[in-house]
């Protein structure tokens, strides 16, 4: 899950733990927009917890390459006579 997804999940949650007041027979929109808060809270973690270690590999992943190459100063060029 997303934190787009996580936080519509705990936007619609609110709405309807908050922000309704009718009854449909056989549900309790307050009980649902609770789990869906939940739902959202707990996706949000996730998803902090899969940003940290994504980015934290993708640190690892470089590499620094040094193509100098050294110079021997006692080296003496056979061409250069």
């Amino acid at each position: 899950m997303t934190f787009a997804g996580s936080i519509f999940l705990i936007a619609v949650g609110a709405i309807l733990r908050f922000a309704t007041h009718f009854h449909v027979k056989g549900l309790d929109l307050k009980t649902i927009g609770l789990i869906l808060m939940i739902a959202g809270v707990i996706g949000l973690l996730i998803a902090i917890w899969q940003w940290a270690v994504w980015s934290r590999r993708s640190r690892q992943a470089e590499v620094l390459v040094d193509d100098r190459r050294a110079v021997d100063p006692e080296y003496r060029d056979p061409r250069a006579r």
